[in-house]
């Protein structure tokens, strides 16, 4: 099982980063799939989740109207959108999945919004 983020970087606040999770060795379409961030002293917080299906999503206030996350089933992938970034949504951000009975996490990327 391997769930392989990427797309993180440096950015300057109010730019914007795309994230993607690829993933393999289960079957994707029966995992409900999130976006976690952890933040240097902080504990690790779910950022946006998806359903199987993908027509239902949820979001930590502190990213709504600013971050979206989509899924494309066909190519096993999970993605975050994020925009109008700002110096405290630097952390690293992981990937997770969860088909019911098994959990998966993803090895992280890491994020910085500074000037």
């Amino acid at each position: 099982v391997q769930l392989v983020e990427s797309g993180g970087g440096l950015v300057q606040p109010g730019g914007s980063l795309r994230l993607s999770c690829a993933a393999s060795g289960f079957t994707f379409g029966r995992a409900v799939m999130s976006w976690y961030r952890q933040a240097p002293g902080k504990e690790r917080e779910l950022v946006a989740a998806i359903t199987r299906a993908g027509d239902s999503t949820n979001y930590a206030e502190s990213v709504k109207g600013r971050f979206t996350i989509s899924r494309d089933n066909a190519k096993h992938t999970v993605y975050l959108q994020m925009n109008i970034l700002k110096p405290e949504d630097t952390g690293v951000y992981y990937c997770h999945g969860d088909d019911g009975v098994y959990t998966y996490w993803g090895q992280g990327t890491q994020v910085t919004v500074s000037s």
